[in-house]
């Protein structure tokens, strides 16, 4: 068990890297941003102010790019049962951007202020007579001179905490307060490094992973069982790729939909190239549409009433056990609630995973050089 909120079956370790624990030891003394937007310490950049002012509008857009709203998408689609707004999620460059006709809050985010697509879907989707609000860096950027022209608040985003980084920090925190959710319970650092539970297994699990890198396997694919976590592993994806993937090394996150993939690509995890080691992910439900009985052949009387939360659970297990079977690498994470805390642990499991895989490997985790490359020769050809 990784917390009282998840059940936690870690790769099976052949060697501890002492090296690790020593290292997360460390990362802990520092007076690191990202570990402080973590825990309960740590100051958003906005006051009650903000939120009462922005309570009464229903429909919001979010507009940003990468670890600007991947964090608070994956918040967003994770807890949404309990969320009474609507959200509209702006992520991408498309060559038509339908608009809904009711007023909303328009909430750009961008650490930089220079964010191409960013920029470019703000000039089409922002009107002066919108409520806007902007989250950047406290600097004369081109959407920090955008918001001053439309006279719209600015939060300041803080310059220390990269955009993947940022979702417990006024960047997924703000989106978060306004979708009605409690940000105090995301805040989990304090409590997981006082447990021994979680420090054993997040150090077992960043030792086995880089006995699997230096193995030659450099694919992470994550067997996914919950649709409503699809965004989060998106959030995880860049995490993991962004940071770890310079000077030749990294690592290669790639989210498989389950069950449905059992029909595509299980063939190939099974039976292809060994290079992949796995993280299974399921979260428990309550309520789940049951098989009704009166319309089931009797070869299938096995399924009478199932719900299809335990069909897929059963695929689940079945699916391990194959992989032992097969000695095929794997963990697997089984959340018992959905809530605010429990994502909290997440986020704080995985950036601390992060941030540690870095340190081993000897490579920055917080920048990513290469991604300047495309931005500066997207503005040659535009110009």
């Amino acid at each position: 068990m990784l917390t009282k909120n998840i059940n936690f079956k870690n790769f099976i370790l052949k060697k501890k890297n002492k090296k690790i624990k020593k290292d997360l030891n460390n990362l802990l003394k520092e007076n690191n941003a990202v570990l402080k937007s973590l825990s309960p310490i740590y100051k958003n950049s906005y006051g009650k102010k903000t939120i009462l002012k922005l309570q009464k509008y229903s429909q919001i857009r979010v507009i940003g790019m990468g670890g600007s709203i991947l964090g608070t998408e994956s918040i967003y689609s994770f807890l949404k049962d309990k969320i009474k707004k609507d959200f509209y999620f702006i992520n991408n460059l498309q060559s038509k951007i339908n608009l809904k006709k009711k007023k909303c809050v328009n909430l750009v985010v961008s650490k930089s202020g220079n964010t191409l697509e960013t920029i470019s879907n703000s000039n089409i989707i922002i009107k002066k007579r919108d409520k806007n609000i902007f989250i950047t860096e406290n600097k004369k950027s081109y959407l920090y001179l955008l918001a001053q022209k439309l006279k719209a608040e600015i939060v300041h985003h803080n310059n220390f905490i990269g955009g993947r980084y940022s979702v417990l920090s006024e960047v997924g925190m703000l989106p978060a307060e306004l979708m009605g959710l409690n940000i105090k319970k995301f805040k989990q650092l304090n409590n997981l490094i006082k447990n021994k539970k979680f420090i054993d297994s997040l150090v077992d699990n960043v030792s086995a992973t880089l006995f699997y890198i230096n193995q030659k396997k450099f694919n992470s694919i994550v067997l996914n069982y919950d649709s409503s976590s699809e965004n989060l592993f998106k959030w995880y994806q860049q995490l993991i790729a962004e940071s770890l993937g310079k000077n030749g090394k990294g690592i290669l996150p790639i989210i498989s939909s389950m069950p449905k993939d059992n029909h595509s690509t299980m063939q190939l995890y099974l039976n292809g190239p060994k290079n992949n080691f796995f993280t299974f992910f399921y979260v428990k439900e309550k309520n789940s549409n049951k098989i009704n009985k009166t319309q089931i052949l009797r070869s299938h009387n096995y399924l009478e009433n199932k719900s299809l939360a335990e069909i897929s659970f059963s695929q689940k297990l079945a699916t391990e056990k194959v992989f032992k079977q097969k000695k095929i690498p794997y963990r697997s994470f089984e959340l018992n609630i959905r809530d605010e805390k429990t994502l909290g642990e997440l986020f704080c499991f995985f950036i601390l995973e992060t941030i540690l895989l870095g340190r081993a490997l000897k490579i920055n985790p917080y920048n990513q050089p290469s991604v300047e490359l495309i931005k500066a020769a997207t503005k040659k050809i535009l110009i």
